[in-house]
């Protein structure tokens, strides 16, 4: 014990430069080392886990873990390199410790943006439709329940009286509510949306005769992106007030981006209704972007005055994918139905005395739908191939985006390009439309 104290005698005797300079190259020191281990042993089993929690709680954690080493350091070096009671330690003294709360208060909120949502869904009904994007009102209201007991108690321990402050800015706060009632209402009317869930950012909506995704939920507006890449900023007081077609959600199992695909198909009189039906059926069966669960269905809806109406009845997964399910059905419905010898009724009408004329253009015609259909499977080729490598580059960056040690400039680039992508799928949308 004696070489021990000696050592401390050492240290204290030493000069005061050299004394911060040890400090903060111990606080250095440790930080490198919490830092290895973070990195070596703490992520690799937070990517070793299958929660996706624990990915989203590392990066938070740990640059508070680093902060608070950092400021543990430099109070311990403080009392070193001066009398604990000195005065420049009691006027830091308040600092440190308010520091040290608004660390604790920061991550207890961190904590309950992560774990709540994962609570909730532990404890929800799977057959609700599920919620994603955003933060729910319970989440808001306890983050900021945490944070003004954070706040208060760092203020108290610096010496204001938070309580006595906001009661001085009461009639400062009543003026300027009723200058801004309509901000105001905004933003409240945005917490009704949170808390009400009528839609979710992603989901296909219709408000006022505008049809898109909805991009963002804002506390002032919803920002809606219509298939013609036309951006529709809409307060969130008319929202509210406005009646609300959400098109991608209500399937009743949890996926909020499925949508029902209804189509109708009119033959011939003289068809037979079972035919008809199974060769649809058929069809829908075996098209790629129709689900198999719920079952499709075709029904006769109509006796209409030409022709016999059926209707068909599907669900697609995701709904960027409804116009080219569309296109697959009626390309192969009048493919299919020209291989049964089922007839699609139209108006006809004949040129009498252009026999010749009539030949001539249906060779012609034959002619130039065959180089058309050799040139349009080139082109559904090319289409259908970038729509995979858009929607793989989406999934890789969806990935890379999960990695809780992503760059933030890294993360900014890959967001961005996450954004063209989901245009390039847009533009394929609004093509097929």
């Amino acid at each position: 014990m004696s070489a021990i104290d000696d050592l401390l005698d050492q240290a204290n005797a030493l000069d005061m430069s050299v004394q911060i300079t040890i400090g903060l190259l111990s606080t250095l020191f440790v930080l490198g080392v919490v830092r290895f281990l973070m990195r070596k042993i703490v992520l690799d089993f937070v990517r070793a886990t299958k929660f996706k929690w624990d990915d989203h709680l590392y990066q938070p954690v740990t640059q508070r873990m680093y902060a608070f080493i950092l400021l543990v350091g430099t109070q311990l070096t403080m009392l070193w390199v001066l009398e604990e009671g000195h005065e420049v330690n009691l006027s830091l003294d308040p600092l440190f410790s308010a520091g040290y709360i608004l660390l604790t208060t920061s991550l207890a909120s961190v904590a309950i943006k992560v774990m709540i949502p994962v609570i909730l869904d532990r404890f929800s009904n799977p057959n609700s439709v599920t919620v994603s994007g955003s933060n729910s009102l319970v989440i808001f209201l306890l983050r900021a329940a945490v944070w003004f007991g954070g706040l208060y108690l760092a203020l108290a321990v610096l010496g204001f009286e938070l309580l006595g402050l906001l009661a001085s800015l009461a009639v400062f706060s009543l003026i300027i509510g009723l200058a801004m009632q309509q901000t105001l209402g905004n933003i409240v009317n945005s917490f009704m949306l949170a808390l009400d869930q009528p839609f979710e950012v992603g989901d296909r909506i219709e408000v006022d005769g505008h049809l898109g995704s909805v991009v963002s939920v804002g506390i002032l507006s919803t920002k809606v992106l219509t298939i013609g890449e036309n951006l529709v900023v809409i307060p969130n007081n008319n929202l509210v007030n406005s009646t609300v077609i959400n098109h991608a959600r209500g399937g009743g199992d949890g996926k909020g981006r499925r949508i029902s695909l209804v189509l109708d198909v009119g033959v011939e009189y003289d068809e037979d209704i079972s035919h008809v039906k199974y060769t649809i059926l058929q069809l829908m069966r075996e098209c790629p972007y129709v689900l198999n669960e719920p079952e499709p269905r075709v029904l006769l809806n109509e006796l209409g005055d030409f022709a016999k109406i059926f209707r068909l009845y599907g669900w697609v997964e995701d709904y960027a994918d409804e116009f080219v399910a569309k296109d697959w059905l009626f390309k192969n419905v009048d493919e299919r139905f020209k291989k049964e010898g089922i007839g699609i009724p139209f108006p006809t009408s004949v040129e009498i005395g252009a026999e010749y004329k009539e030949t001539y253009n249906r060779q012609r015609k034959a002619t130039n739908v065959r180089r058309a259909r050799l040139q349009m499977i080139k082109e559904d080729k090319a289409l259908a191939q970038e729509r995979a490598t858009a929607r793989a580059e989406i999934e890789a960056i969806n990935e890379r985006l999960e990695d809780p040690e992503l760059d933030k400039n890294e993360k900014v680039t890959l967001e961005e390009s996450l954004r063209e992508l989901n245009r390039v799928l847009n533009m394929f949308e609004a093509g097929d439309s």
